[in-house]
């Protein structure tokens, strides 16, 4: 395993140098302070999904396929069959009533197939080979126990690769997109639009099954590049224009709306500020995430928190990074982590943002709301209730190891971060204080076992 020492990153030229967010080298709040780089691709690794507590897989444009141990870094099975880049990977679970349990990785690829997997053996279980086009987007429907393939057409198959049903064909890039919502339907991404299917069997047997078009929703006004569903109320859509749209899951109408990241402002903005135009790429919603709460948008190279609630943005960094933003996730806690063009991965806390009030002496009008301290806070709470900005996004850590374009990344909570680049390699970032201790406790088992450990010392 490597360690390093994780520092602060040079702006790059060419780039605005005022407004990049620096930690510098202090990052006491960081916990990731080792890591373990991982080599097996020889191109770009674009996706990582997990499989359990333990293993994950990665699929790279080289068009391989590696599942890993996350705790030791090993390789522990090599999937090779697609002779072009993976376009799509998802995890298809057996149910847990199965006690012979062994879950299948399905995987696509620009050679227009769709590949099941054993991801114990590394063999192949299924293949799909009949696409017109490459398939972009892999979704599966657990209630129903399907999964879909979303190119120009959308299909539906089950366990067996037997093509239950399909769309017609889609032109102008086809489904980018597809999110589960209630009532056996899904709403797909096509371009600017979300077209909601239905689908479902249409005998008892379940031999023929049906998809249908229900409704075109045409509420943005540029292609809409990400699409999460928030949980059995609302799913989120985000377009190329910065549009950010909240949908009801249930009847498909836009319960709110926002387009204004760039013109977000805080108490903190100098008000000699320059404004500028903004380039296409810096108000497109790359990625979004979202808790109970909130939806998490990375729009160009800024992150905007978007409160379901108040319907509003209540936190933001307008310069997060250097470079567009790729990836975003919400952790348990209330830290963010980020991942970016420019081959940083950062780490965020969101923080409630105080009223900052004078203080005036106690008296019977301050007492009673008539003083110059009632005053100054009534004009303080009007001011948050006016720009909205309730919180703040405090960066507290700099991940500096990859040394080019992050994809992407996945949080494992007993082992750390994964992320995976355009330097074809993999990082494991790890918790420092936890490895030493486990470090620490190998010793005194091998010690004790070996009968060398004094009894008057003990780990804890």
């Amino acid at each position: 395993m490597l360690r390093w020492l994780l520092g602060s990153r040079e702006p790059q030229s060419g780039l605005e140098k005022s407004s990049i967010v620096d930690i510098g080298d202090e990052q006491t709040q960081n916990p990731y302070t080792e890591l373990s780089v991982l080599q097996g691709h020889n191109d770009i690794v674009r996706f990582l999904v997990q499989i359990d507590d333990c293993r994950f897989a990665s699929a790279s444009d080289d068009g391989s396929v590696y599942i890993w141990d996350v705790q030791t870094g090993d390789i522990l099975v090599e999937l090779h069959g697609h002779t072009q880049k993976i376009t799509a990977v998802v995890v298809f679970g057996l149910p847990v009533i199965h006690e012979e349990r062994t879950d299948v990785i399905l995987t696509a690829s620009s050679d227009k197939t769709v590949i099941a997997w054993d991801c114990e053996t590394g063999q192949q279980v299924q293949k799909a080979s009949d696409f017109q086009s490459t398939v972009k987007t892999l979704t599966i429907l657990h209630s129903l126990d399907v999964w879909l393939s979303g190119g120009n057409e959308l299909r539906v198959w089950d366990r067996d690769f037997r093509l239950l049903c399909e769309t017609s064909y889609f032109g102008d890039g086809g489904i980018s997109a597809v999110v589960e919502l209630p009532k056996n339907c899904v709403a797909a991404a096509i371009g600017k639009d979300l077209i909601i299917f239905k689908l479902g069997a249409t005998t008892e047997g379940g031999d023929q099954w049906d998809v249908s078009e229900v409704k075109c929703l045409s509420g943005h006004q540029d292609i809409i590049s990400s699409l999460k569903t928030v949980n059995d109320v609302y799913f989120v859509s985000g377009s190329h224009l910065g549009e950010l749209i909240v949908w009801d899951t249930l009847n498909w109408t836009v319960q709110a709306f926002e387009e204004n990241f760039s013109e977000a402002t805080s108490p903190q903005d100098a008000p000699q500020e320059i404004k500028v135009s903004h380039r296409p790429e810096e108000l497109a919603i790359q990625h979004l995430t979202c808790d109970d709460e909130c939806v998490f948008a990375a729009v160009g190279r800024g992150i905007y928190v978007y409160n379901f609630q108040q319907k509003r943005v209540i936190a933001f960094q307008k310069r997060a990074h250097d470079s567009n933003i790729q990836h975003i996730i919400k952790l348990p806690n209330r830290h963010l982590v980020s991942c970016s063009e420019d081959g940083s991965v950062r780490i965020w806390e969101v923080r409630p943002k105080p009223l900052h009030v004078e203080s005036a002496p106690a008296g019977f009008f301050s007492m009673w709301g008539f003083g110059k301290a009632a005053k100054q806070s009534n004009q303080a709470v009007k001011k948050v209730l006016d720009n909205g900005i309730t919180a703040s996004l405090k960066l507290i850590g700099d991940l500096i190891g990859h040394s080019s374009s992050v994809q992407m990344f996945l949080y494992f909570k007993d082992h750390g971060l994964v992320t995976c680049s355009a330097d074809h390699l993999i990082i494991i970032w790890k918790e420092g204080k936890r490895e030493s201790r486990l470090r620490s406790l190998m010793l005194f088992q091998k010690l004790e076992q070996n009968g060398d450990l004094n009894p008057r010392f003990s780990l804890n």
